[in-house]
């Protein structure tokens, strides 16, 4: 999938009206349509990367971001000493349905152990 048919590049470009919880010159966080937690965050780069293997070194930067802004959401979500989960599906087999890059931010329940 190409940035132009991106429906994450369409809402970061503005295209696409879309209720942003956090955007900055990086990334931008909304509401997961499809919740599976009370907190289903998305916390989404800008920039059109398709998924982790294909980051290398050039995106090390923006990662770490994500983990700031998900401690910030966690924390405006009322989450932070509750606890949350941060996800990153990596392609198909994992269930990754958009080919932009992006981490899950669940919480407001208790979440079963992985594994």
């Amino acid at each position: 999938m190409s940035a132009k048919d991106c429906i994450f590049c369409g809402m970061s470009a503005g295209a696409v009206d879309t209720d942003f919880l956090y955007l900055d010159h990086q990334l931008m966080v909304i509401r997961d349509i499809n919740p599976q937690a009370p907190v289903h965050l998305l916390i989404i780069p800008r920039r059109h990367v398709v998924s982790l293997a294909y980051a290398a070194g050039r995106t090390s930067a923006i990662l770490g971001q994500v983990f700031v802004v998900a401690e910030e959401m966690a924390r405006r979500e009322g989450v932070t000493l509750s606890g949350y989960r941060l996800v990153v599906n990596q392609g198909p087999d994992s269930g990754q349905a958009i080919e932009h890059l992006h981490a899950h931010l669940l919480g407001g329940q208790t979440l079963g152990p992985l594994g």
